[in-house]
Formats: structure tokens, sequence, C-alpha cells
């Protein structure tokens, strides 16, 4: 591929890394989209973008390219001035994430937080691949989820009163001085000192309190929430992450619903395949379930202790016509979903990828340049090309960032 030419070029293919980290499933990526797995091996996670551990490639006539290195070539052209100028780069991550086995519960420090535990770790001399390090970059993590199967996960903490039910239902004797102290101050600070108190408990305690949360829920398993703590038990024996159903709000996503997950909020994917678009970070503070660095002081300082209403958590699409946009409140990115276009005309402002999700789409520019991808497939537009039609008889993904 000549980048002296590549300015007249409207549309690119991208061939996308796939990780296969160890939670990931091994049919459903392939399942979904044909995506070869001859060795059986866990397919997690499909990247599109330009991030280091996993840079798209452009596919050419003659050569393939790295998406970071196309876009290196004219940041202004390929992803429009103001974007070129606030971060230089493509501003977020998308991917196909297909999980068979719970993630981490994780707290993306906002912005602020970022730049400043990024600034001190800096300073302190710290590796950037050092275990025990909690900043990898200055930059905040705020993610979307569109489902593509039923997809189960845990968002934000739950009303005050229903953790406190949940808690004293399971009988533990190792933990009333704790629920106690909650009972008595039933607030952000009350909940803030229970969740320090649980994270903290010797091995001794910790394993004692664990044994009986599993009895319990053995003796429950027709309560939806203690058939949830049995399974993760079988993933993570032992892990203060056991907690976490009883803490955090427990939701299915329907194919179609959408979900954000914001800074400073414990959340967790549990099961099931979607989209995921996120801002470019790999900032991870982990609360359990996991064998990972656990720094509980940090944990805390960036986690925000509001309970919020699962009827709060849907992402609702505004639909115009064809296309189903799901609003965010950040400006790192920006995801809808079209539905069955026709010869749609599209307006763009910034670099886009589009993906088609369960039919082929086709992609017309108005130098008359073609390009048909198949159900998985992605294609990168630059900002550069400003129209194109697309035509598909099923959904097409778009992320972009204007």
């Amino acid at each position: 591929m000549n980048l002296n030419t590549i300015s007249s070029k409207c549309f690119f293919k991208m061939d996308n890394k796939i990780q296969n980290y160890d939670w990931g499933s091994r049919s459903a990526i392939h399942d979904l989209f044909g995506f070869a797995n001859d060795d059986h091996r866990p397919q997690a996670e499909v990247w599109m973008g330009t991030h280091p551990n996993g840079c798209s490639s452009i596919k050419g006539s003659d050569v393939s390219l790295s998406l970071a290195d196309l876009i290196q070539h004219d940041q202004v052209a390929f992803l429009s001035e103001p974007t070129a100028k606030q971060y230089g780069d493509l501003p977020f991550l998308f991917k196909i994430l297909s999980a068979e086995r719970a993630l981490s519960i994780q707290v993306h420090p906002s912005k602020c937080d970022a730049q400043t535990g990024f600034a001190r770790e800096e300073q302190l001399g710290i590796p950037l691949d050092a275990a025990w390090r909690n900043y990898k970059d200055a930059n905040h993590k705020p993610e979307l989820l569109y489902a593509l199967t039923d997809y189960q996960a845990m968002n934000g903490f739950r009303p005050f009163e229903e953790i406190l039910v949940g808690f004293r239902q399971c009988h533990i004797p190792e933990i009333n001085t704790y629920l106690e102290q909650f009972e008595q101050n039933t607030n952000e600070a009350g909940l803030r000192r229970f969740f320090i108190e649980l994270l903290s408990m010797s091995e001794l305690r910790k394993q004692n309190t664990l044994d009986q949360l599993v009895t319990y829920a053995s003796l429950n398993q027709q309560q939806p929430t203690c058939q949830l703590i049995i399974e993760l038990a079988e993933q993570y024996p032992n892990d203060v992450g056991l907690f976490a159903p009883l803490l955090l709000n427990v939701i299915t996503l329907k194919p179609g619903e959408a979900m954000f997950l914001n800074a400073r909020t414990p959340h967790a994917y549990i099961k099931g395949t979607g989209l995921e678009i996120m801002a470019n970070s790999d900032n991870v503070l982990r609360a359990g379930l996991t064998s990972k660095h656990m720094d509980v002081e940090e944990l805390v300082k960036c986690t925000d202790f509001v309970s919020k209403p699962a009827e709060s958590l849907l992402t609702h699409a505004h639909i115009v016509g064809c296309e189903h946009h799901f609003p965010v409140p950040v400006k790192d990115f920006q995801f809808s979903v079209l539905s069955k276009p026709e010869n749609q005309p599209m307006t763009m402002s910034s670099a886009e990828i589009l993906m088609a999700i369960d039919a082929d789409l086709t992609l017309v520019a108005s130098n008359g340049e073609t390009l048909t991808l198949s159900k998985g497939q992605s294609a990168f537009i630059p900002a550069y090309v400003k129209t194109y039609a697309i035509s598909s008889s099923g959904r097409i993904a778009r992320a972009f960032n204007g």
C-alpha cells in the first residue's frame, strides 16, 4: 500500500487482533461470526483500533499496514482536526467481547484520578509493567456494552437497605460487627467502611466468612443471587469477590440492549457476548474475582459509594430513521447501530469504524468507491471522506467520536 496514494482511498478493510484470554468463550465468536478457531482456544475479544497491545491492520493490495501508522501519516486528515488536536490518535477502542467466565470486578478511575495517580507513580519510578502498578496511563476508561446475546453483568452498588437485607439473610457471625456499623450509618460513609472491612479481612477470617457464604448460597440456590455466588465460587474459590452479588446490581441485558459503565463505579462482566466501546486506557483498579494485584486503599479513593437503582442502568437509544444512537456522557466515543439501511446517506465529522453484525454490508463513497463486508468484518473510514452511503439486510455497528 503506497502511503502517497492513501488519501484517495475512502474505505479500509481491517484485520483485527483476537485476544485469547482464558475467560473467553471457545465457541461464541466462531458461531456468531464464523471466525476460525481450529485450536479451540478461548476467543475473548476482537480488538478494532490502534491500541499497542492489539493494533488493527489495514488490508491493501500489496502490503498490510497498521492502523496506527496509517493515522500517523496525516492525523488531521484521518481523524479530523479537533480529534487530532485533542487526542493525537483514535480516542477509542472498539471490541467484540465474549465471556464464558466472569471477569474481575473493576473500578476505572476518573480522568482527574488517572492524571494524579499516573503522575505520582511516574515520579516514584514504578515501572509501567510492574504487577503492583495501578496507573498505566493518564486517561479515564468509560465503557459502553451492547449485548449480542443475553449478557449478565454487575454494575453499581445496590440500594443500601438491599445490601443490608442480603447480608443479614446469610447469617455470617464474622461480619456481624461490620453489618451493625453499616446499619447505624446507612449512607455513603457507612458503605465505604463496610466495603473496606470486607476487602481487608485476614486470610483466616476471609476463609471462614466465605465458607459460610457459600454454604448459605448452596442451601438457597433457588435464589438467583445465591445461584450466581455458587457459579462464581466454582470459578474463583476463596475470593473476596464472592460478596459482589450482594453488594452490586446484577443485570442481564437482552440482545440489542446497552449499558454504560462510568468511572468510579464497580462493575464486572459475568457471561455473554457483546460489543464494547471504550476510551483508550488500560487503567483498572480491581476489587475481586482476580489473582492480580489489588490495592484496596487506591481502589477506595477512586470509588463512589453511591447506590444506583437497577432500573437506571440501561442506556436507552435515540432512534432516528434506521439509526439507534446510544448516548454517552463522554466525548471519547459515540456508538450507534443501524438496522437494515437501504442506501442510507451518512455524514461524518470524525473517523469511524463500521462492523457488520449479522449480515453483509455495502459501503459506497461519493467518488464511486465501494466496499462489501461480511458479518464480523469491519472497516475504517477516515474523517476526510465526509459522506458515504450504506446498505445491509441486517445490523451495522458504528463507532466514532464526532
